[in-house]
C-alpha cells in the first residue's frame, strides 16, 4: 500500500506539472507578460509549496534539521537534476532566454543564505530579512512585468510565434482551472510521495537528516522536474529555466524565512561544511547557460545528472 500510494503522488506530480505549465504560458499571453516572469511567481512559488509545507511541519514536530536539508537539498536538485534530467530527453535551448538578472539575483540570494548559516541559527530576525529581500526581487520583477506590457502590442505577434502549444484565444476560465490544477495538485502529489517514500526509508533504517538532504529534498523536488520535463517537451525553455531559478530564490528567501517565524533554524556544522557549498557550486554550473548562450543538450544532461548521484552517494555513505 505504501509503494502504492507513492506511486499515485507520482502520477499526480506529472499531470499537476502539465497542466501549471499550461496555465502559467497561456496566462503569460493574455496579459502580455512574458512567460519568464509568469514562471519566477506563480509557477515557481507554486512547485515550491511542498518545500515550504514540509519546513514548516517540521520545526513544528522539533525536527528544524530536516527543513535546513530539505531546502539546502532540494536547491542543489533543482539544478543537478532538474535541469540534468531533463535533457537526457531533449535539449533545453536556454541561449534563447534572457536570465541574467534573475540569475544574478539567486546568486545574491544563495550568498546572503550562506552567510547568515554561518551566525549558527536563523532566527526570527533572519527571516525577516529574508523576505525583506524577497519582496525587492518580486518588486523589480513586476516594474519588469508593467514595463513589457507598454510595448507588448508591438510584439505580441512575435511572442506568439515563439511560445509554442500556446494558445492566445484560450477562454480565462481553461487557464484559471489549469493553474489551480498545477497548484493544488503539485502539493498534494509531492505529499503523499514524500510522506509514504519517507515510510519506506525509514523501514530501511535510514536516518532524518539523510532523509531530509536526499528522499526528502528529491521529492519535493519533483514538481519542479516535472513541470521542467512538460516544458521541456514544449519547448519552452524559458519556463524550465526561470522555474528553476524562481524556485531556488524562493526556497532561500521565503520558506526559510517564513519557518523562522514560526521557530529557529539551528545549523548543523556539516552544512557548513558541505552541503552548503555543493549548493553553491551547483549554482555557479549555470553560468554557460545564463552568460554564454549554452543550450542544455545530453552531454551536459549527463554532467548534471552524474554529479547530483555522486552528491547523493556522498551523503548516504
Amino acid at each position: 500500500m505504501v509503494w502504492l500510494m507513492a506511486s499515485l503522488g507520482l502520477v499526480i506530480l506529472l499531470l499537476a506539472g502539465d497542466a501549471l505549465v499550461k496555465g502559467a504560458v497561456n496566462l503569460s499571453l493574455r496579459m502580455g507578460i512574458p512567460a519568464l516572469i509568469v514562471s519566477l511567481t506563480i509557477v515557481a512559488f507554486g512547485t515550491s509549496a511542498p518545500e515550504l509545507l514540509i519546513a514548516v511541519n517540521a520545526i513544528l514536530d522539533g525536527k528544524p534539521g530536516l527543513a535546513l536539508g530539505n531546502v539546502v537539498g532540494s536547491n542543489t536538485a533543482n539544478i543537478l537534476l532538474v535541469l540534468g534530467l531533463p535533457a537526457l530527453f531533449a535539449t533545453l535551448h536556454t541561449s534563447e532566454c534572457s536570465t541574467r538578472k534573475t540569475y544574478l539575483f539567486m546568486m545574491g540570494a544563495t550568498g546572503l543564505f550562506i552567510a547568515m548559516a554561518f551566525w549558527g541559527t536563523f532566527t526570527a530576525i533572519s527571516g525577516l530579512i529574508l523576505l525583506g529581500v524577497l519582496s525587492f526581487i518580486l518588486m523589480d520583477a513586476f516594474r519588469d512585468a508593467g514595463r513589457h506590457r507598454r510595448d507588448a502590442a508591438a510584439r505580441a505577434e512575435d511572442e506568439e510565434e515563439e511560445v509554442e502549444g500556446a494558445d492566445p484565444d484560450m477562454p480565462w476560465w481553461r487557464i484559471i482551472l489549469f493553474l489551480l490544477l498545477g497548484l493544488v495538485g503539485l502539493p498534494l502529489g509531492a505529499d503523499l510521495l514524500v510522506h509514504n517514500a519517507s515510510i519506506i526509508a525509514r523501514n530501511y533504517g535510514v536516518s532524518d537528516t539523510v532523509i531530509g538532504l536526499t528522499l526528502v529534498a528529491l521529492g519535493t523536488s519533483l514538481p519542479e522536474l516535472a513541470t521542467t520535463v512538460m516544458a521541456a517537451i514544449r519547448r519552452q525553455a524559458d519556463v524550465a529555466l526561470g522555474n528553476v531559478i524562481g524556485s531556488n530564490m524562493f526556497n532561500l528567501l521565503a520558506i526559510v524565512g517564513i519557518a523562522t517565524l514560526v521557530g529557529p533554524i539551528p545549523v548543523d556544522p556539516e552544512f557548513l561544511r558541505f552541503d552548503l557549498w555543493v549548493m553553491l557550486g551547483a549554482s555557479v554550473m549555470l553560468l554557460p547557460f545564463v552568460f554564454f548562450k549554452q543550450d542544455i543538450t545530453r552531454p551536459w544532461g549527463i554532467l548534471l545528472t552524474s554529479l547530483y548521484l555522486f552528491y547523493i552517494v556522498i551523503v548516504l555513505i
